[in-house]
């Protein structure tokens, strides 16, 4: 390792599994949106900076959606019927007429979902469309208002609003169509599916030779974004805070069990679908405790990363001072390393950046790094790094250009810097840099250091104890109804579909109401499938909602997509 302070930029990509269980339509169409917005210009930028590093972690429920929309449109473009497209939102591009009824209401509804000011408001003629397609919402079906043409054109501009930032400056056919700004023939839109369909399943190729060549650490997640310490103990979140309410159930039945599940799985399909076993793996929402981390550890990763506040709600439970908090650490008795996200500049980036100049950004955030480097050289740190973890995808949409000026310009002045390396954990760990060890942890998460962002309000403990009774359903089933090797593969699945932590995330007074909404009714289909898979009765209460959501004008607004590490 040189003098230089190393630097990690880790990128976490993850959407939860949108399908309909019983026929495989997408209810929401975040994955393929993200791949060629998010995904695909994350892949450009290193791209163009071969000095640059940086962790790139994948789950592995999103990986199998992205290969399933690969497969999809190439299906469409084999067959030219658009009954291959399994995305109402996706098949509204080239088909609009094949929507009927209420769902033509829906992805009416769906085609106006994108940031008002960085990409609608940025183009003229989509804007125009959005306001006559919001004009309708208060009528009883809006899509039965508009005819073909009009969803033709205001899909067509919905997915180039959603093209990244290095598809805009590299496809001539999307300067075309931004161009011609109305009118769009079928043949444009085929073509524009096509480019959307290329660059989804050129992903895997782009990030496997980026990984080959040095410039990527590809790391996962277990398989559906469990929480793994409350899978492991549902008391778990009492430790960071003891007086927060709690499910009726009091564990999660064999949840040690499903945790190696997830992490088993997980590593096999994003093995097939990247090419190479990961190293590292981020705990889903870095939650980690005692249990959790041993685990990894004997599942053969070489790290893990959790936040910050993970890390003092741990030293000031052992009633030990923070020396450092830009180091490794290790658990006693463990092999597995640490690594602590800085929470501030982290959430530089998620948050505060986005109404910055680029350069303005950029140099503040190369001098917060290199007031870390003097004050680590001052207190005589060895080995010390800066971990900066966040989401990969979320927080571009609020930043001018998919934020292509601030990451553009971070990975060329940092790719030859005097003080300060972009490097990667494995990278790092290959010097054999000491470690400082932890008695143990207190669990805990990314978000505030505690899990309170799934458990410990009312909503999200009782969709907790519909997953207990899930749980204890399938166990009878599985006990007492001989299941053979097929049977067992596809209900282990949908149940580790249901144990998924997206749907605990959104159940609060905080998130938005239609997004409470729409995880509220998905998680409630997950869990009846399951039921109807083990062949058990499906309980009345899934009929009602588990949480009702505020409107958004009463609201606290502080849910979403992102949250901050620190409240």
């Amino acid at each position: 390792m040189t003098d230089k302070l190393p630097v990690v930029f880790f990128w976490h990509m993850h959407q939860p599994e949108y399908r309909d269980p019983r026929d495989g339509v997408y209810q929401q169409p975040w994955t393929y949106l993200h791949a060629i917005k998010d995904y695909a210009d994350m892949a450009a930028h290193l791209e163009r900076w071969p000095a640059a590093r940086a962790v790139v972690n994948f789950v592995p429920v999103l990986l199998e959606q992205l290969e399933d929309y690969a497969t999809q449109i190439g299906r469409y473009r084999s067959t030219g019927s658009s009954s291959e497209l399994r995305d109402p939102v996706l098949k509204s591009l080239v088909d609009p007429g094949a929507l009927d009824g209420e769902e033509r209401s829906r992805v009416l509804a769906a085609l106006q979902r994108a940031n008002r000011e960085r990409m609608v408001d940025r183009f003229p003629a989509f804007a125009r469309l959005i306001r006559v397609a919001e004009s309708l919402e208060q009528t009883a079906s809006p899509g039965r208002y508009v005819d073909d043409a009009f969803i033709g054109d205001l899909s067509t501009w919905y997915h180039l609003a959603w093209c990244g930032e290095t598809l805009r400056q590299s496809q001539p056919l999307i300067a075309s169509l931004i161009e011609r700004q109305s009118d769009y023939p079928v043949e444009e839109r085929v073509a524009l599916l096509d480019l959307i369909g290329e660059t989804i399943a050129g992903l895997f190729d782009r990030y496997r030779a980026l990984a080959d060549r040095g410039q990527v650490e590809l790391s996962m997640t277990p398989y559906a974004h469990p929480i793994m310490p409350l899978l492991q103990d549902m008391r778990a979140g009492l430790e960071s805070e003891p007086a927060a309410p709690q499910p009726e159930a009091v564990s999660y039945p064999g949840g040690h069990e499903r945790v190696q599940w997830h992490i088993e799985h997980g590593r096999t399909v994003f093995q097939r679908l990247l090419g190479r076993e990961p190293s590292g793996c981020w705990p889903s929402e870095g939650a980690v405790s005692d249990a959790t981390v041993r685990l990894l550890d004997e599942a053969g990763f070489s790290w893990a990363a959790s936040g910050q506040q993970v890390l003092r709600n741990s030293l000031n439970h052992l009633r030990q001072e923070v020396h450092c908090q830009h180091q490794s650490y290790e658990l006693e008795a463990g092999s597995i390393r640490l690594f602590f996200r800085d929470d501030g500049l982290s959430d530089r980036i998620g948050f505060d950046y986005q109404n910055w100049h680029a350069d303005d950004a950029i140099d503040d955030l190369i001098h917060h790094l290199v007031s870390i480097a003097d004050t680590c050289s001052h207190l005589d740190v060895a080995n010390p790094i800066v971990p900066i973890i966040l989401d990969g995808e979320n927080a571009w949409e609020h930043y001018p250009d998919n934020g292509f000026w601030l990451l553009d310009g971070l990975y060329k002045r940092l790719s030859d810097h005097p003080r300060l390396m972009l490097t990667t954990l494995g990278e790092y760990l290959e010097t054999r840099p000491a470690a400082v060890t932890l008695p143990s942890l207190v669990a805990g998460s990314w978000v505030y250091g505690n899990l309170s962002t799934w458990i410990g309000e009312s909503a999200k403990n009782r969709a907790w104890d519909r997953l207990v009774e899930a749980r204890e359903a399938y166990i009878d089933a599985e006990e007492n109804d001989g299941w053979d090797a097929e049977t067992a593969r596809l209900n282990a699945h949908q149940l580790a579909v249901c144990e998924g932590s997206d749907w605990f995330w959104w159940f609060d007074d905080s998130s938005p109401a239609d997004a409470v909404r729409d995880f509220d009714r998905l998680y409630r289909l997950q869990l009846v499938r399951l039921y109807e898979l083990i062949d058990r009765p499906v309980p009345e209460v899934l009929v009602e909602p588990i949480c009702e959501p505020v409107p958004d004008d009463e609201r606290i607004k502080t849910g979403g997509t992102m949250r901050r590490g620190q409240a």
